[in-house]
């Protein structure tokens, strides 16, 4: 059977970084962080279509880390896991954790990290697969730039606790209007409308100032990641 146009794109981009940075090798156990949104269970599709292409066997585990939110439909996210037949281990956020209309986006990643972190040791995953694109990749490298005054962002692979588990991004070559495509074209449902938070996040300023950026030069958004790999330390202070 003929794979679709577009999700072929996204695999073969997906699998470039995936070679690109080692990301995964025979018998790896990869726990995927989903929440129920279009990107991680987009990244959860591609996964699964790369075990039947590629000559290497890994194991794909799902987990969703309930955070008690009310704009989640866990149930309907466990059901749709069973249904394609991917393992789910629920977690809960770590002891101390409450819910707070006022949690900044860093607090709450943060503490659904820990959870990741708990579970991929418990279950014995040696990698965590997380849905993060260019565009976050981008968005994060100008939010440090622009709010902490370093150059830094996330790294498309990341090890922890001594290598201990490593984190991979697989997306980070894909275009965010990528996979939004990408799960209209397979139908992918959603279940996790968008955190209220983000309406006023600093990181929506961001994406703002690049689609404005993009509209003199569509180039943009890809000239900044390309710039993350081709800094000229001697023009530099």
């Amino acid at each position: 059977m003929k794979m679709d146009s577009l999700l072929f794109h996204v695999v073969k981009k997906a699998g470039k970084a995936i070679w690109d940075y080692n990301m995964i090798e025979e018998n790896d156990r990869i726990l995927v962080a989903v929440s129920g949104g279009k990107d991680s269970l987009s990244l959860l599709f591609v996964l699964r279509e790369r075990q039947r292409y590629v000559p290497i066997s890994f194991e794909v585990i799902a987990c969703f880390v309930d955070m008690g939110f009310p704009w989640v439909d866990k149930d309907g996210l466990i059901s749709f896991l069973e249904g394609i037949s991917v393992p789910c281990i629920v977690a809960r956020p770590p002891s101390g954790w409450q819910r707070d209309e006022q949690l900044d986006c860093f607090w709450c990643s943060w503490n659904r990290r820990k959870a990741l972190f708990y579970v991929a040791k418990e279950a014995q995953c040696g990698k965590i697969a997380l849905a993060h694109h260019m565009d976050d990749i981008v968005e994060t490298m100008l939010l440090n730039l622009f709010f902490q005054g370093e150059i830094s962002t996330m790294r498309p692979y990341q090890e922890m606790f001594g290598g201990e588990i490593k984190i991979i991004r697989p997306f980070a070559y894909v275009e965010e209007s990528q996979l939004s495509r990408l799960s209209e074209r397979l139908k992918i449902p959603v279940f996790s409308a968008p955190c209220p938070n983000q309406v006023n996040s600093r990181r929506r300023l961001v994406k703002e100032i690049i689609a404005k950026i993009a509209r003199i030069n569509p180039n943009a958004k890809k000239n900044i990641f390309r710039s993350l790999k081709r800094v000229r330390e001697r023009y530099l202070p």
